[in-house]
């Protein structure tokens, strides 16, 4: 069994025979959906496809990434319906969008603050606790803030093993 956090929201995941996992969706996977009936946002069935392959998969995918793990299973679902609905998601506020890189736009199903580490190796986006409080914007003063993001890159811990010389 495997908990992970998804916008807030506790999951859990449940390895069974076959090794096929079978994702349990917590009471508060209806908390998230409630927030986008609450932005009038209809729940079509492509939609809920894409929210919950955001919430099993939290590696920051792009929407490629995403139309390709769901198109096998969703044959009719169009690599602009998935830009759509990614949009949809972040004016509803359940969706982050991050550009580490100008070229490479991916997306976080986490909304709360926190950092960024892209490798350059791996090309793997990792998390990490970070909070920006308002003492740091204090040179913004009376400017509207939308979004606040810290991004670091470097080589992770996982690459230097293989490679200490780097």
């Amino acid at each position: 069994m495997f908990y992970y956090n998804c916008n807030g929201y506790n999951f859990i995941t449940i390895t069974v025979i076959a090794s096929r996992q079978v994702v349990i969706l917590n009471p508060e996977y209806d908390k998230i959906v409630e927030r986008l009936r609450d932005a009038d946002v209809r729940l079509s069935h492509h939609r809920l496809a894409i929210l919950r392959y955001l919430c099993e998969n939290t590696v920051h995918p792009t929407a490629d990434q995403i139309y390709s793990s769901l198109h096998e299973s969703e044959p009719t679902l169009s690599k602009t319906t998935v830009y759509n609905n990614l949009n949809t998601f972040i004016n509803a506020g359940i969706l982050r969008l991050i550009t580490i890189e100008n070229n490479e736009t991916r997306y976080d199903i986490d909304v709360e603050d926190h950092g960024h580490f892209r490798c350059d190796v791996c090309g793997k986006v990792y998390d990490f606790p970070f909070r920006i409080g308002d003492e740091d914007t204090e040179a913004l003063e009376g400017y509207l803030i939308k979004d606040r993001n810290v991004y670091f890159t470097g080589i992770c811990p996982g690459c230097r093993k293989k490679d200490p010389e780097k």
